[in-house]
């Protein structure tokens, strides 16, 4: 039986992935059938909290082999990759869960339960996590597939509990999260920064963990959410292995959850328009040079199949905006990002320049090739002309520049990138050598 939560957590400090281990204590009846899901949908949704997650768990009878993947109340827990044909009643389940979600509610969130034996069509999941889905249609799907619902305030929330269990994993990735003492929920964090860059150097499944050129943690959040730390990886024994390394204040219970994290799963490639809050890979050629506002936030145009399109990177993303100060008109770039609605432009979260223009500047007005002496000019638009030999020329000398943005990808620092964000790490790329030596 297929159970998903969405839009329980809260921006006043509730986290959805909580309840669920909540909900999987509470059927320590029953296995788990698979890990966990944490399913991120549209990241430019405009009512989200946080990340858009999206819980689902699957429970039966399991058979076969089991793998360790949680604490919780100091009891192991497993799940199983194959099950019996055995199905939990959906209506006891959803009493059984109901006083979970109501002792998380907050008033600004709109929590939804689905509960079904089938998957909703995959085609959701792919429209939850690129588009913005029309709560009717979502209706007609749970309809079809008999499936039972709960929800709080407008139900918002079973939009993502449909579009996540519609998830069929294609590239996945893994997140091991830890969870507080609920009496330290709200205080400050205490951990050893050391440790955690140990495990980034050390494991390196792991990813989106420690930025080195600013020795910055980025995997300890700083809301006053129940999480004291999420692990990213690809490999689910090296979180856990790894995790161990880590040394924090006490940690209560922990999880592993399988994620479409770190996938670009919400980029449209080839879109026949752009339409604002989804998010895009758009190919073009610069047509401007950058200009900054206010905030440190720079900007350049791109001349696209669409148009021009003004792309953006914020202050936050630090020294990625070099990127966009060493573009010049004539470059050719993917800008990869999400499109928002006012202003209309593309928040940029990588960069793939495909090539770059020559550059060439003025090193004096030309020689004169009879006498060796410096040509003078006549006037804006004139030649240049010799005063004895009375030779001319068009061109002044020039030399071609050398441009610090070379062809390859570029991303922001670890603490400025999206949940779905494919890091070049995973991509099996590294930035430019060009670019990491000129950031200073």
């Amino acid at each position: 039986m297929f159970v998903a939560v969405d839009d329980t957590d809260s921006m006043k400090g509730n986290c959805t992935t909580f309840l669920a281990t909540e909900i999987i204590r509470e059927f320590s009846d029953m296995d788990l059938i698979g890990n966990p899901r944490l399913v991120r949908l549209n990241p430019a949704t405009p009512w989200k909290t946080r990340g858009n997650g999206s819980l689902v768990m699957r429970f039966g009878k399991g058979k076969g082999n089991k793998r360790f993947i949680g604490m919780i109340d100091n009891r192991k827990i497993y799940c199983y990759d194959d099950c019996t044909s055995f199905e939990p009643d959906p209506e006891i389940m959803k009493e059984r869960i109901i006083p979970h979600i109501l002792a998380h509610h907050e008033d600004d969130a709109d929590p939804g339960l689905l509960i079904s034996r089938i998957k909703p069509d995959q085609k959701f999941y792919w429209n939850g996590v690129r588009t913005i889905m029309d709560r009717k249609v979502i209706d007609e799907e749970i309809k079809r597939i008999e499936a039972i619902t709960y929800e709080i305030g407008c139900g918002r929330g079973l939009i993502g509990c449909t579009c996540g269990m519609a998830w069929r994993p294609r590239d996945t990735t893994f997140e091991l999260l830890s969870y507080r003492p609920s009496e330290r929920w709200g205080t400050k964090r205490i951990f050893e920064s050391s440790t955690i860059m140990e495990v980034e150097h050390n494991y390196p499944t792991t990813f989106n963990s420690w930025e080195d050129r600013m020795e910055k943690v980025a995997m300890v959040p700083s809301t006053p959410c129940p999480v004291m730390y999420g692990l990213r990886g690809d490999v689910e024994e090296d979180l856990i292995e790894a995790s161990s390394k880590i040394k924090t204040e006490p940690i209560e219970r922990w999880m592993i959850f399988l994620t479409n994290q770190g996938t670009d799963d919400h980029l449209i490639r080839n879109a026949k328009e752009l339409i604002p809050n989804q998010s895009y890979i758009i190919k073009g050629t610069v047509s401007s040079l950058p200009r900054y506002i206010e905030g440190g936030h720079v900007f350049i145009d791109i001349d696209t199949k669409y148009g021009i399109v003004t792309c953006g990177a914020y202050e936050p993303s630090k020294e990625f905006r070099y990127c966009l100060d060493w573009l010049i008109p004539g470059d050719d770039v993917e800008m990869i990002g999400e499109l928002r609605d006012e202003p209309r432009t593309l928040n940029i979260e990588k960069i793939h320049v495909i090539d770059i223009a020559e550059e060439y500047r003025k090193i004096s007005n030309p020689i004169c090739p009879k006498c060796g002496k410096t040509m003078k000019s006549k006037g804006k638009d004139q030649p240049f002309k010799c005063k004895d030999c009375h030779t001319s020329s068009n061109e002044p000398v020039m030399e071609e520049v050398i441009r610090w943005i070379v062809p390859g990808w570029y991303e922001p620092p670890t603490a400025a990138r999206r949940h779905l964000s494919k890091p070049l790490k995973r991509m099996g790329l590294i930035q430019p050598v060009e670019f990491v030596n000129r950031r200073t």
